[in-house]
C-alpha cells in the first residue's frame, strides 16, 4: 500500500470543457456499420434498419460529435456513391481495408442515425484521390440553402433542409505511406490550403481540421506539423492528432503509462503550432482535434490482413474486433484524464471507433449488443465531466518505465460546474494499492460550504485480463468505491492496483 495526496483548488482552471471532447468515430470498416449499427433483419431493428439496442448504448455512452466516413476509407471514397436511390448505388472496392463497399448507407442514412442517437456530424473530405472541387461540391450539397443543382439534388433525395455540418476534416492521415494519395507535408499543406480557402468562400462559418501526424512515432512528426501549418495557418482552426496504444510482450506496467506518450504528443504539437504563430506574429491559437484515439492491438490486424487473397473482397468482414480487458479499460480511462488535462487546447476528440471495430460496443448478428470494458470510463466521464476542467496537484510514489523513467503512480484531473465537482483518478501500478487523500480545504473555502460524495465508481478486476464477451457480457463492470468518505475537508479513498475511479461531490 502506498499513500498519495491530491490538492484540489477549483480556481486552478484549465478551460471550459468543449463537449466535442467526447466525440466518436464511425468508419465504413468491418462490421461497424453493416451488422453493427445497421442490421435490417435484427429483432430490434427500426423501420430504417438501425438496431435500437445499439442506439440505446450509443446514447448511454454520451458521444457528442461523430466523425464520418473515415479514416483510411475516406481517401478512396466518392461521396456521390452514397446518395440517391439505394438500388442505383454502385458497389465499390475499398482499397484501404480490402473489402467491398455496398454504399447501402451514405450521408442521408447516417445523418438520420445521428438524429436518433443525439450526436452531431463531423465530415471528412477525400484529399487522397480527389481534391478541392469535390470537397466544395460536398459542402454545397450538405450545407447550402440557396437553390442550386446540388441543393435540388439533396431535396430530391429526401432532405430539403441543409445538414449544417460545422466541423470538416481536410483529408485523413496524409502523412502515412499506407494512405491512398499519400504526399509530403508541403504538397499536402498546399492542397489543404487551397481546399480550405475554397470551402470558406462557400461557407465562412465552418471549422476546418488540417491533418497532423498519425502518431508521435512517425519519422516526420514535428516537421510535418510545422510545414503543414506554414501553409494552412490562416485557413484552419484545428490540427489533428492520432494515437493508438497496446500492451507489448505482456509488459502491463509499461502499457499502464501510455498516457504519458499522449501528454507529450499534445504538448509537442501545441509548441509547434505556437512557434508557427510566433513566427507570423499572430495571436491566433490553433486547437487540437484528437480525432482518433483508443487502445488498438494493431499487430492482430496485421496478422489478419495477411489472410486475404488477392481476389477476396468480402462485404463487412470481421475486422479489428479487439476484445478489451480490465487492463485496457484502465489505460483507456487514463487517456481520457489526459485529454481533460489539456482541455485548453484539445477542443475536440473522437474515440475510434464506436461499434464492433476497436469499439466499446459489440454486437452479434441477430443476437445481443453488449458493453466492452472501455465503455464504462467513457460513459461515466462523459456524463460527469461537465463545466470546467481543473488541474490538480499530485504527490504520489512512482512506477518504472523504460520509455519515460519514473512516472507518477497516480494520475488525476477534476471538473467543476455549478452543481459540484467530479474527480477522475487512475492507479498505474500493477502491484501496489494506493490510499489517496484529496485535500478539499480550498474547495470548501471557495464554495463557503461543505461537500459530500453523491456517487462513486471503480473499475478494477483481480484478473486484469478479464473481458466482456458474447458468452459473459457482464464479466467486468464498475462498482461503488469501498469506504470513500469526506473527513475534515479531505476526501479519502483507496485505489487497488490497475484501477480507474470517478467520484462526484456535491
Amino acid at each position: 500500500m502506498t499513500r498519495a495526496r491530491v490538492h484540489l483548488d477549483p480556481r486552478n482552471e484549465i478551460a471550459q470543457i468543449d463537449r466535442r471532447l467526447f466525440g466518436g468515430f464511425v468508419e465504413h470498416l468491418g462490421r461497424h456499420i453493416y451488422d453493427g449499427i445497421f442490421e435490417p433483419g435484427h429483432p430490434s431493428a427500426d423501420d430504417e434498419g438501425f438496431r435500437t439496442d445499439v442506439i440505446d448504448l450509443v446514447k448511454e455512452l454520451g458521444v457528442s460529435t461523430i466523425r464520418y466516413p473515415g479514416g483510411n476509407f475516406v481517401s478512396g471514397y466518392r461521396w456521390e456513391d452514397g446518395i440517391g436511390p439505394i438500388e442505383s448505388r454502385p458497389r465499390r472496392l475499398d482499397l484501404a481495408w480490402h473489402a467491398t463497399e455496398t454504399n447501402r448507407i451514405g450521408l442521408h442514412e447516417f445523418a438520420s442515425w445521428l438524429e436518433k442517437v443525439g450526436s452531431d456530424l463531423m465530415l471528412a473530405v477525400n484529399l487522397g484521390t480527389r481534391g478541392t472541387q469535390e470537397a466544395i461540391d460536398l459542402l454545397e450539397y450538405a450545407n447550402t440553402s440557396v437553390p442550386t443543382a446540388r441543393t435540388d439534388e439533396r431535396a430530391a433525395n429526401g432532405h430539403p433542409e441543409p445538414f449544417a455540418v460545422k466541423m470538416w476534416c481536410l483529408g485523413n492521415e496524409m502523412d502515412g505511406p499506407w494512405q491512398l494519395g499519400h504526399r509530403n507535408a508541403d504538397d499536402y499543406g498546399k492542397l489543404a490550403s487551397r481546399t480550405a480557402k475554397g470551402m470558406r468562400q462557400l461557407d465562412p462559418s465552418i471549422e476546418l481540421v488540417a491533418c497532423g501526424s498519425s502518431g508521435r512515432s512517425m519519422p516526420t512528426f514535428g516537421t510535418w506539423e510545422r510545414q503543414v501549418l506554414e501553409h494552412t495557418f490562416d485557413d484552419v482552426d484545428f490540427i489533428s492528432c492520432h494515437a493508438y496504444y497496446q500492451e507489448h510482450d505482456g509488459d502491463a506496467q509499461e502499457f499502464l503509462v501510455s498516457a504519458v506518450d499522449m501528454q507529450r504528443f499534445i504538448e509537442s504539437v501545441v509548441a509547434t503550432a505556437d512557434a508557427v504563430a510566433a513566427a507570423r506574429k499572430s495571436d491566433k491559437r490553433i486547437m487540437i482535434s484528437f480525432d482518433e484515439w483508443n487502445v488498438w492491438y494493431l499487430t492482430r490486424w496485421e496478422e489478419q490482413a495477411r489472410t486475404y487473397g488477392p481476389d477476396e473482397w468480402p462485404v463487412a468482414p470481421r475486422q479489428l474486433e479487439d476484445q478489451y480487458s480490465a487492463l485496457d479499460a484502465v489505460v483507456f480511462g487514463d487517456l481520457l484524464i489526459t485529454l481533460l488535462q489539456h482541455a485548453d487546447r484539445v477542443r475536440s476528440a473522437s474515440l475510434a471507433q464506436l461499434v464492433n471495430v476497436i469499439a466499446p460496443i459489440m454486437t452479434e448478428p441477430g443476437g445481443p449488443a453488449w458493453r466492452q470494458t472501455t465503455f464504462f470510463p467513457f460513459s461515466i466521464t462523459s456524463r460527469l465531466a461537465t463545466g470546467r476542467a481543473v488541474r490538480v496537484q499530485i504527490e504520489s510514489e512512482t512506477v518504472p518505465s523504460a520509455r519515460f523513467g519514473a512516472v507518477p503512480q497516480l494520475n488525476a484531473v477534476a471538473t467543476a460546474d455549478d452543481e459540484g465537482v467530479s474527480v477522475f483518478l487512475v492507479n498505474r501500478s500493477t502491484t501496489d494499492a494506493a490510499t489517496a487523500t484529496i485535500d478539499l480545504g480550498l474547495l470548501t473555502s471557495v464554495l463557503g460550504r461543505d461537500v459530500a460524495v453523491t456517487e462513486s465508481h471503480l473499475l478494477h478486476d483481480d484478473d486484469i485480463s478479464a473481458a466482456n464477451t458474447l458468452e459473459r457480457p457482464e464479466r467486468v463492470g464498475v462498482r461503488a468505491l469501498d469506504d470513500v468518505r469526506v473527513v475534515d475537508s479531505a476526501l479519502l479513498l483507496t485505489l487497488p492496483p490497475v484501477s480507474w475511479a470517478a467520484v462526484r461531490l456535491a
